[in-house]
């Protein structure tokens, strides 16, 4: 007899759990399949998704460890505190973050466990649809079919791979594979200059590596606002971090402790870069060619993405969903993180709603980066007028005292109704203090409103409202 659920979620990472969670929560039956995220049959399948498993979590425990070693190692001076020989034990480092990971997929455990969610082990593929249910087929170390009222399709995504470039996570890394190095490489080279690619190479140089990041576009950090990214592209290369943009590879040859890599750069001049190790981080795409979509009736995009309703995730078969990296917009777990909710309360009738716009993003090097709604790009575009207003950290005192006073604040507002359009952070706690700025929009705050808050003195928090006050030519302390 095949179990039967109201609602099944395919994939368990940030997406899927939380959607399994809620439409639980909502007094819905609720199957989460899950598949060996890693492709080894050896082990069990772990709750939590690329995100949890090799993603978001362990990539910023590493960077934590090794910002810690350059503050030792470079700026404690600066405090007057002296320090011997300064080591770094990678491999403890490494068991550090598999200790956090194992941890946090214990966690999901225990709330699959309380909200009694049933966690099928396998991955999940269409087969039908029977009557009222669709037939999925579950495949792990043994086989199961299924049965579901509706399916929520969350089963994420998977490092791109360049054509002609073998991934095999010894020399030639993902973001898997860069996660898991044994020793820092003396000569480390990133392809792609996106997010994981800054984040990880950040992680390395830390540790002692010789970073080169190769960068296919012309701009760098184009999603981000211009002068947010030339301040850090300005950092970064301080840092130590080199970059060559408007590239195009060639060759990549891996020998018996080393890669070649043969690009021609902007100018059109041939180079070689000779590195110990290369991590290949050219974005992402979506999980969907092991679903058999075709059995009930759906199908994928040019891109591979799933075709959704914009506000409520339908897909075009009635009563399967789709959320997070397998549909449109960006790959945040904290997007398909509200697309599972959103889901779930809508398969409970009642009427959730997601403002696009007021999705932060973020990427954790060192100054962080953050923002929210649009950029001066973006309205120039547009022909929207607005006032810009910026406040540095250099003349903040709390960043002062942390040494950490790299970056500013910019807040754009519209020039007649004064309605907050666009937060962006460079900054040491980048990724914390946007949130400030994305409640502000959820409520369609006014600069003004932001300027009248009282904030706490000495704070990382006032140069937003100093910024805030800026976009009206008054700021108090620049």
């Amino acid at each position: 007899m095949s179990q039967e659920f109201d609602v099944l979620v395919i994939g368990a990472g940030p997406g899927g759990y939380i959607a399994a969670i809620r439409a639980a929560q909502l007094g819905f039956r609720v199957g989460c399949a899950e598949g060996n995220a890693f492709d080894d049959p050896k082990q069990e399948p772990r709750l939590g998704g690329t995100c949890l498993n090799v993603g978001c979590i362990p990539s910023k425990a590493l960077l934590a460890s090794s910002e810690e070693f350059e503050n030792i190692g470079h700026h404690s001076a600066a405090h007057g505190i002296s320090v011997g020989e300064l080591q770094i034990d990678v491999k403890k480092m490494i068991a550090r973050k598999d200790a956090i990971v194992q941890k946090m997929t214990a966690g999901i455990q225990y709330l699959f466990k309380k909200n009694k969610v049933t966690h099928l082990k396998g991955y999940a593929s269409f087969l039908g649809q029977v009557g009222e249910f669709y037939q999925v087929e579950i495949v792990g170390k043994e086989k199961e079919v299924v049965l579901a009222k509706k399916v929520i399709i969350a089963s994420g995504s998977k490092a791109r791979h360049l054509k002609d470039i073998v991934v095999d996570n010894e020399l030639i890394c993902d973001n898997e594979g860069a996660l898991k190095y044994s020793q820092t490489p003396k000569k480390l080279g990133v392809i792609g200059a996106g997010v994981i690619g800054l984040e990880l190479g950040s992680v390395w140089r830390r540790l002692g590596s010789d970073v080169t990041i190769l960068e296919a576009l012309p701009t760098f950090l184009g999603a981000c606002d211009e002068g947010i990214a030339a301040e850090a592209k300005k950092l970064f290369t301080k840092q130590g971090l080199k970059f060559d943009l408007g590239i195009q590879i060639q060759s990549v040859k891996p020998g018996k402790n080393n890669v070649s890599i043969t690009y021609q750069d902007a100018t059109g001049v041939e180079k070689v870069l000779v590195v110990d190790r290369l991590i290949v981080s050219v974005g992402r795409v979506p999980n969907t060619d092991r679903l058999n979509l075709a059995a009930v009736g759906l199908g994928v995009d040019e891109k591979g993405f799933i075709p959704v309703d914009e506000h409520t995730c339908a897909t075009s078969v009635p009563g399967i969903y789709a959320i997070g990296d397998v549909v449109r917009g960006p790959m945040l777990a904290h997007k398909a993180e509200d697309e599972g909710v959103l889901v779930a309360e809508i398969l409970a009738g009642q009427k959730p709603h997601i403002d696009y716009n007021c999705i932060p993003w973020v990427i954790y090097t060192s100054p962080e980066i953050a923002w929210v709604g649009k950029n001066e790009q973006q309205l120039k575009a547009e022909g929207r007028a607005y006032k810009p207003g910026q406040f540095p950290f250099a003349a903040n005192g709390r960043a002062l005292g942390m040494g950490m006073s790299d970056g500013f604040v910019k807040i754009l507002a519209d020039a007649v109704t004064d309605e907050i359009l666009g937060v962006h952070i460079i900054a040491a706690a980048a990724s914390d203090l946007i949130a400030e700025a994305v409640v502000a929009m959820e409520f369609r705050a006014a600069a003004e409103d932001i300027a009248r808050v009282c904030h706490p003195h000495p704070s990382l928090s006032e140069p937003i409202r100093e910024a805030a006050l800026a976009t009206a030519g008054r700021a108090l302390n620049f």
